[in-house]
Parts: C-alpha cells; structure tokens; sequence
C-alpha cells in the first residue's frame, strides 16, 4: 500500500511540476501592434498602439493593404505606447489584412491583423415580439386564453380551500 501511495504521489508531482514549466509559454504578445477594434466595417475608424518602439518613441503605419495608406503613431500618456489612428475605406472589401508599424529609432517592424466585415458586430440585436410558451400573459395576444387560465387558477384555489376547510372541522375528504 505504501509503494502505490508513493508511486501515486510522484506522479501528481511530476505532472504539476511539469504544468509550472508549462504554464508561461504564452504570456500575450506585448511588442506587437494592437489593433482596436479587431473587427470593423468599412468607413470605420481604427486605432492601433503599440510599445515595441519604447518611451517616447514614434512609428510610421501602413494600412495600405486594407487600401487606407500610411498614418502616424506619436508618444501617448500611457505607458510608453506609441498611438495612431486611420479609416478604413468605404470600398473594403470583406477579409483579414496585416497592419504594419516601424518604429522611426531602430527601423523595428511589428504587424496586427485587422478583419473588414459587412455587419457591424457592434450593436446588439434585441428580440421583439411574444414567447409562445403555452402559458399566456396578461399583455399576452390572446386575453381569452388569459381569461381561461385566471377561472382555471381561482377554481383550484377555492377547492384547496375547501377541502382545508373540511379538513380542519374532522369531516374527512
């Protein structure tokens, strides 16, 4: 029993050392170029940042592939990212395109795809209109129905109350 328990307990080791060795191969691409929102529609705005380049450090963006050109990234107020923004034009055609950013000291190239939809994915759809679930409502589309249920849930009250009632006086069901 020993031997097992001590070969059982080796194992959970050794798993859980192998998941701490594991466990920071991905710790999220923080020199990349971000670029927000990841989805837009065309003749939407996009902004896109980066850190790669260091404090105070600019970069010269290409959107040409989504046909929006060149545009700047200047020095933000947060944390060293250098900020820029374009708009995608009208006539984009639906896809995934690679942004491209180099840093203006030391020609450091960093890239983020950008995805154009047709549907904007910003809005959300609200249903309209009545659950047809079998129950009714009092603002339901059938006030018969409605009616019905209402005399049906009052005939079973009153008979649970007579029946309580004989009960309590000892004359039996």
């Amino acid at each position: 029993m020993r031997r097992t328990t001590r070969l059982l307990s080796g194992s959970a080791l050794a798993v859980a050392a192998a998941g701490l060795v594991c466990a920071p191969a991905y710790a999220g691409n923080t020199d990349g170029l971000e670029v927000f929102p990841s989805s837009v529609v065309p003749g939407g705005q996009v902004t896109v940042n980066t850190a790669a380049c260091g404090d105070g450090g600019t970069a010269a963006g290409d959107a040409s592939a989504v046909g929006a050109g060149t545009f700047t990234l200047a020095p933000s107020t947060h944390e060293g990212d250098a900020i820029g923004q374009f708009r995608v034009p009208p006539s984009a055609q639906p896809g995934t395109y690679e942004i491209v950013a180099t840093c203006a000291e030391g020609g450091r190239r960093v890239t983020g795809d950008l995805v154009v939809t047709l549907t904007s994915q910003r809005q959300p759809v609200h249903p309209r209109g009545s659950v047809k679930t079998g129950v009714g409502g009092a603002l339901g589309p059938d006030p018969v129905q409605t009616a019905a249920g209402v005399a049906a849930l009052a005939v079973a009250a009153a008979g649970g109350t007579w029946l309580l009632h004989r009960r309590a006086r000892g004359d039996g069901i």
